[in-house]
């Protein structure tokens, strides 16, 4: 009864999606401001309804109900009941589901924390979302129905959830990233109801740019949860593939650093709209493509939910008309959208400019590589691969510039700079101390890694360290010039507290990008027991494997010590590592489980592969140094956008509450 109760909760949803989207708007032209504020209470009621529907599906996977098909698909009375809760989005129908909720819940958001937005642009923005909301409702509800009980008997097991999905970080990975998504459609929501009605000044990107920033703020921590995943789940030791469904989480991203600059931008001085416009609408666009590349079945992914080409014709109609309706509207408003200020060629303007040309570019590269293979598949011109050293390649140097670019923001003042003798010495100072640490970086990997002192290396080092040394002695010369007291910390907006933390995690990141990508080092094996092999200057030992049985697998496990022999040191043990190779017994699936000692330093990692011969098997063993910093990097970016979310200009004014529902003539 649950999953019919959920199901109609479900199709409540489409009739009310299709009112909201339309009846509001008919409100905003006749002016009848109880039509308009009626846009809210259908937010409610459609999370509600949604609500309801997400814990009817979840609660038919913990009661192990397999009279619904999905639960017989991807669950079973083996499966843990935290897994069992991951199973609930683990599948093309469920996760659609979790989509719509969330999209649902960022609905939620807009219509009771938007208080100071003009009661006209308000509706305007819950009726878009509400239209996109019909098209998904539509999508599952016509065509990946999660309670489907089609079944013609109820079998008394269920055939398990992907292996690959039993993980942890895939409890958490999924409802980051479409948070990340989903949460774009607030910017495009906003974006179309600035192009329809005219509205470009700085108040509309101070409504906007909250709501960017925390999306774009959980996309990074679900892109960097991914690459977790993969890192320590699939054995290979990596942690970014060039996946074709990595790089659709990747070009929303791109386009989403690039939106929450020049919302800055268009906040602080008039300039860039235009820009500004298209990538709120390019963002979206972007998380929709994404969706139609994970749901087609025209690529082959770990990633993949589905291979239905009918679902995926239904989603490419979904898009163009999104993309193509909002790119045609933009078109028309475009004359309208006019730049207004004018800035030095050196100032704060042109370096956004900047690094939103090379957010574009990146963006522009990736969606190439990505779309190459399977446009000139579908073109007859023949199969094309496009791997890691396009993107390495054409990513690399555009990676370094940013850090340099950004470098210099916290420097450089809106309009027009001034270069200071007495900023030039700081310049110095900093770009000196830089080189500094980044020869003794360098120069302690060399030593640790028994390898040469690598110069790109050590250049990578220089630009991140620059950044974070730029960055953090403008933060100091700030406080020190508020005179280093709580009341100068209180002083700084959370806008800046957020930049510095987010430009420190972009070092931090490209530092563990790069310094990874040199010293890393790799050894694929065949070891008995007591066998050793050595890797720079540590040793790794097979002592023993072992067998181990939980409630849904059976797995091989080995026991590895490390140690690390130094040379006039004796050899002194570091830790023991605990590789699987797990068969899981429902799906009869072969996973492997890394064994891994972290530190912020460096990664020791084994795998376990195959048995070769009796007593033989084969080991792939990894030592990785800093590339803990690619993670730690990602976490400080989003801290530093969710703490510029939270800046206190971006709170209700009284005074906004107290304009016209209307907005005053003013305000346009």
């Amino acid at each position: 009864m649950i999953p019919e109760i959920g199901h109609f909760a479900l199709l409540l949803c489409l009739p009310l999606a299709l009112v909201m989207a339309t009846v509001p708007l008919i409100g905003v032209a006749t002016k009848n401001t109880v039509w308009m504020r009626f846009a809210s209470s259908l937010a409610i009621m459609q999370w509600v309804l949604l609500l309801f529907s997400f814990l009817a599906l979840s609660y038919s996977f913990f009661i192990d109900d397999f009279s619904v098909k999905l639960v017989t698909l991807h669950s079973n009375t083996a499966l843990p009941w935290y897994y069992k809760l991951s199973a609930v989005w683990g599948n093309h129908e469920g996760s659609l589901l979790l989509w719509v909720f969330i999209l649902a819940s960022w609905t939620l958001a807009v219509a009771l924390a938007s208080g100071s937005i003009p009661l006209v642009m308000k509706t305007r923005v819950l009726s878009v979302l509400a239209m996109i909301s019909l098209g998904f409702l539509a999508f599952i509800i016509f065509t990946s129905n999660p309670f489907d009980r089609s079944l013609i008997m109820t079998p008394s097991e269920g055939k398990d959830l992907n292996p690959l999905l039993q993980d942890i970080g895939l409890i958490i990975h999924p409802p980051m990233l479409y948070i990340g998504y989903v949460g774009f459609s607030v910017a495009f929501a906003f974006a179309i109801a600035a192009l329809l009605e005219g509205r470009f000044d700085a108040e509309w990107a101070r409504w906007t740019r909250p709501w960017t920033n925390i999306a774009w703020a959980f996309l990074t921590v679900g892109i960097a949860l991914g690459s977790w995943w993969a890192y320590y789940e699939l054995g290979w030791g990596g942690w970014w593939f060039w996946d074709p469904v990595e790089n659709a989480s990747l070009m929303p991203w791109l386009a989403g650093a690039a939106l929450v600059h020049s919302l800055s931008a268009t906040e602080k001085r008039g300039v860039f709209k235009s820009w500004t416009i298209l990538l709120a609408l390019l963002a979206f666009s972007l998380s929709l493509l994404g969706t139609f590349l994970v749901r087609s079945g025209i690529l082959v992914s770990v990633h993949a939910f589905a291979s239905d080409p009918e679902r995926g014709l239904f989603i490419l109609a979904f898009l163009f008309i999104v993309v193509g309706g909002s790119l045609l509207l933009y078109a028309l408003r475009a004359p309208i959208m006019k730049g207004g200020t004018v800035f030095a060629l050196i100032s704060r303007e042109n370096f956004l400019l900047i690094n939103n040309v090379l957010f574009s570019i990146a963006l522009i590269v990736v969606l190439l590589g990505t779309l190459f293979p399977l446009i000139s598949t579908a073109l007859d011109l023949g199969s094309y691969s496009v791997g890691a050293p396009y993107f390495n390649a054409m990513f690399a140097p555009l990676g370094l510039l940013t850090v340099f670019i950004m470098g210099f923001a916290p420097f450089i003042a809106w309009n027009k700079f001034t270069l200071l003798k007495q900023q030039s010495r700081q310049w110095m100072l900093y770009l000196l101390l830089a080189i500094f640490l980044a020869i003794l970086l360098v120069g302690v990997l060399s030593h640790q890694y028994v390898a040469d002192f690598n110069l790109l290396a050590f250049f990578i080092a220089s630009l991140c360290l620059w950044l974070v040394v730029n960055t953090l002695g403008h933060f100091f010369f700030r406080l020190k010039h508020g005179g280093l007291s709580f009341h100068s910390f209180s002083q700084l907006s959370l806008s800046y507290y957020g930049m510095v933390i987010a430009h420190i995690g972009m070092a931090v990141m490209i530092l563990g990008i790069g310094i990874t990508s040199i010293y890393e080092s790799q050894k694929d094996v065949r070891m008995a027991i007591n066998d050793n092999v050595s890797i720079n200057a540590y040793r790794y030992q097979l002592t023993e494997i072992s067998s181990v049985t939980a409630s849904n697998y059976d797995a091989t496990r080995a026991s590895v010590d490390v140690y690390y022999d130094s040379a006039g040191e004796p050899s002194r043990l570091i830790t023991t590592l605990y590789p699987e190779k797990r068969f899981y017994r429902a799906s009869r699936n072969i996973m492997t489980e890394a064994g891994i000692d972290a530190s912020l330093s460096r990664d020791l990692y084994v795998a376990l592969g195959e048995q070769l011969e009796s007593g033989v098997w084969a080991l792939r063993v990894h030592v990785k140094p800093l590339v803990r910093c690619i993670w730690l990097g990602a976490i400080l970016i989003a801290l530093g956008a969710i703490l510029a979310t939270f800046d206190k200009r971006y709170k209700r004014s009284s005074v906004a509450r107290s304009q016209s529902v209307l907005g005053s003539p003013s305000n346009y």
